[in-house]
């Protein structure tokens, strides 16, 4: 059953005109009904007035005539139920089909993209970028190699030379005494014509050069 409805073409599986005929003969259907309703309702207003006139006969075949409208109209009423069930089937059959169309369409997109990217080329380009890789790590490595005189350092002197040059600042901190903090220098008023005496080692200083310069006359 499904591969009879989703085996055929858009085309001819495609159920708007058969919904579009369906929804016209419903309408048909429906005035019908108004009119024999109002047929039966003439009716019964026939069969008052022949009763009203004492005729019994007529007003019996008025309700005759009554009673096959209304058979008319429970059958239109059949016949209206039954295309309201067929319209919904179709509809759901129309939306199911295009769910499924939908569905085929996203499979045929999955396959074409399999069949472009599959496992193997996939692997093959993960192959290559990890080639380029290594080959990049060993272009900057080869840069970023010493050249010339800077490759004929050994690290080993370079490291036992700096460990000297360590404990040699490390004996010359312990050797050297401890600093005291410069004295702040502190401004002092003087009082006006007088002046600060000199220190007393300035003065002995100055008595030996006089000594040291009178005996020198003395000996000329």
């Amino acid at each position: 059953m499904f591969r009879k409805v989703f085996g055929k073409t858009k085309q001819e599986a495609n159920p708007l005109p058969t919904l579009h005929k369906l929804n016209e003969t419903l309408e048909m259907l429906e005035k019908k009904e108004k009119l024999l309703g109002k047929k039966a309702a003439a009716e019964v207003e026939k069969a008052k007035q022949f009763t009203q006139a004492k005729n019994r006969n007529s007003a019996i075949k008025c309700l005759k005539r009554k009673k096959l409208y209304e058979q008319q109209i429970e059958q239109l009423g059949n016949f209206q139920l039954r295309i309201h069930d067929q319209m919904i089937m179709l509809e759901s059959a129309n939306a199911t089909t295009e769910t499924v169309d939908a569905l085929r369409s996203g499979t045929a997109v999955m396959k074409a993209m399999n069949k472009t990217t599959n496992i193997d080329d996939l692997e093959k380009t993960m192959d290559e970028i990890n080639d380029q890789t290594e080959s990049m790590k060993q272009i900057q490595e080869a840069l970023s190699a010493p050249v010339g005189a800077a490759a004929d350092f050994d690290e080993d002197e370079l490291e036992a030379e700096l460990e000297e040059l360590e404990e040699t600042e490390l004996e010359e901190e312990l050797i050297q005494p401890a600093t005291t903090a410069p004295a702040t220098s502190v401004s002092v008023n003087v009082p006006v014509g007088r002046q600060p005496t000199k220190p007393a080692s300035q003065r002995v200083n100055r008595e030996e050069d006089e000594l040291a310069a009178l005996q020198a006359e003395m000996a000329l």
